[in-house]
């Protein structure tokens, strides 16, 4: 007879727990607009792309999230300090939302800003990851400019965002139009100092830009809530961020964007009493294209002049 099987000392196969994944790492590099102005939180300003970190993920997976985007950041600024310290982060996504400061100083050159965008791109885009991008709204417009003033400006934030569509297609890159009159519009959007988002609009580009990384697979939590959690400043401390902020502004613009801008207004307001102002926008055209231009290979078509418009171009709108 034979004796009773010890079911304790049986052999196991040990099970084998799998490692946990990667945490996602998310870097955002840019200006203002992604450093947070305008969303103020308990230790410093939070921003879209904050707001955004803390809802890619659902819980089965970590997120690292850096952010490098300084307020005033130029092009240059960019491409020679944040693209480096971000590639070395070795990010899964990066947001590369920046072009607009470039507009508000003189001189502006649209082909020198368009190399540099690419040259971002690309480092980033041969780490492996996936670019965010974002057109974004003429400051001539959501600050209300009359029109002679504004439009030059909305020619080159065009032209900006003309090149923003052709490197996101050539990335392949999560792409939010934010450019749309719609946006300006909707002064709930903006805060008091009307050149930055505020909370709900920082909520707005978060939510929106989920929206499309969900569409791809790539955010997996709930969308951060539209709805701000800081009340919104009243009029007496809305009037005094505009004139503090905005006196800082024009100060700081007084030497490498106003004098040059009013000559620019002076021009438009020249062509516009001799009918000519079709000058001006072909003469903007030509300037896109040539942007464009040097960003395509050889081998890849020159895009056509009606490929550099689209409907959300400012230039086709009346002047009012």
């Amino acid at each position: 007879m034979s004796a009773p099987t010890d079911v304790t000392a049986r052999d196991e196969v040990p099970r084998e727990v799998a490692d946990p994944p990667a945490p996602l790492r998310f870097a955002a590099l840019g200006d203002s607009f992604t450093a947070g102005i305008g969303d103020p939180a308990a230790h410093g300003r939070r921003g879209w792309a904050g707001l955004l970190a803390d809802a890619l993920g659902d819980g089965s997976r970590g997120v690292e999230f850096r952010n490098y985007a300084v307020s005033g950041s130029l092009s240059a600024d960019v491409r020679e300090h944040q693209a480096p310290a971000a590639a070395a982060f070795r990010p899964d996504l990066a947001a590369v939302v920046f072009g607009t400061n470039d507009t508000l100083r003189h001189p502006f050159d649209l082909e020198r800003l368009a190399l540099r965008m690419d040259e971002v791109c690309a480092l980033l885009a041969a780490g492996g990851a996936v670019l965010l991008t974002a057109c974004l709204p003429d400051p001539g417009a959501v600050l209300g400019l009359p029109a002679a003033l504004g439009r030059p400006l909305a020619r080159r934030q065009h032209g900006v965002n003309a090149v923003v569509h052709h490197l996101s297609a050539r990335y392949a890159a999560v792409h939010l139009h934010a450019g749309d009159p719609a946006w300006v519009a909707d002064r709930s959007l903006w805060s008091p100092d009307r050149l930055h988002p505020a909370e709900r609009g920082h909520r707005k580009v978060a939510a929106d830009f989920h929206h499309l990384l969900t569409a791809r697979g790539l955010a997996t939590g709930a969308p951060p809530g539209p709805e701000p959690r800081l009340p919104r400043p009243g009029r007496a401390a809305s009037t005094r961020i505009l004139v503090t902020e905005g006196a800082g502004w024009l100060a700081r613009r007084s030497t490498d964007l106003l004098p040059h801008l009013f000559l620019l207004a002076a021009r438009e307001a020249g062509h516009a009493a001799l009918g000519t102002t079709a000058r001006l926008d072909e003469e903007h055209r030509r300037t896109v294209l040539a942007a464009l231009t040097a960003l395509i290979p050889s081998t890849a078509p020159i895009p056509s002049t009606a490929l550099i418009l689209d409907r959300a171009d400012p230039l086709a709108r009346a002047d009012s």
